[in-house]
């Protein structure tokens, strides 16, 4: 099947599983104004069954889309070593990779989840949960859903996922082998003891799943900062402090990668480890 006859095709599939947007008219639309409204469709959809069609076409679309992109390799991201030439500890294990953390071949990378753990519901949002979970496909939100069902069996109907837990998913249609999902502190007003702490555990927990299930290779988005208004360069901080912390006592896991989009946070990672002055 064409590109264009997969865009169109999955754009009424989405529609007729929709009860809401069944009637939305879309003949007229772009070629961007149909993947947005692809996205949008994708990201407001209850966890629930999906038709096998469905399924398929959605996979399909989604492949079209990373190959698009472009897959990137572990083996194409340097360390701060091979970089920068640091001599920071673990300079060998450690990398700075600014780009779409979606596109990553890696063990794991990490999504900066919400407490309902569903991903997000807000159409075409610019979070990284929100990319994670459009990238990933439809199975992503069921598979969350399944597991938060099982919690909220286990610990009450009103349960959520606490802050500072790591939680496992397969990846579905990105190229890495596992999502893992933490939910970092929110800042309200002002950053405490409490909060920076909340933060360490994301990233030590993280890292103590990646121990637990033998996987190699992590990258970590910038948890907490964005929407959750933790500051940046604290965050980075606390974020290169703890990963290093951990990989004194555990030598099992051969690259941590701080994944940055904006070119303030690679600035602000790249003043801490010394690479500007």
């Amino acid at each position: 099947m064409k590109a264009d006859n997969i865009v169109d095709t999955l754009l009424n599939k989405l529609k007729e599983d929709s009860a809401r947007y069944k009637n939305l008219e879309t003949g007229s639309y772009n070629s961007i104004e149909k993947k947005n409204t692809i996205r949008s469709l994708m990201n407001i959809r209850m966890p629930g069954a999906i038709s096998d069609e469905l399924l398929q076409l959605q996979d399909i679309y989604l492949q079209e889309e990373l190959s698009e992109k472009g897959i990137v390799a572990l083996s194409d991201i340097p360390t701060i070593k091979e970089q920068y030439g640091s001599l920071s500890p673990f300079a060998e294990k450690i990398s700075l990779w600014q780009g779409d953390i979606t596109r990553l071949k890696v063990g794991a990378i990490v999504n900066a989840a919400n407490s309902q753990m569903l991903g997000c519901f807000v159409p075409c949002h610019r979070c990284i949960d929100n990319a994670i979970h459009s990238a990933a496909g439809i199975q992503l939100r069921n598979e969350c859903n399944h597991i938060m069902n099982q919690r909220r069996i286990r610990y009450g109907s009103q349960y959520e996922e606490p802050t500072g837990t790591a939680t496992l998913t397969l990846s579905y249609n990105l190229p890495c082998d596992y999502i893992i999902h933490t939910v970092g502190p929110i800042v309200h007003s002002v950053v405490n003891d409490e909060l920076r702490q909340e933060l360490r555990n994301c990233y030590e927990s993280v890292l103590k799943c990646c121990v637990e299930n033998k996987i190699k290779s992590v990258a970590f988005c910038c948890i907490s900062t964005g929407e959750f208004h933790f500051p940046n360069d604290e965050a980075a901080e606390i974020a290169l402090e703890t990963v290093i912390n951990f990989l004194k006592t555990n030598n099992s896991i051969e690259r941590i990668i701080f994944n940055v989009f904006k070119d303030y946070d690679k600035e602000i990672y790249q003043n801490i480890l010394g690479f500007i002055h």
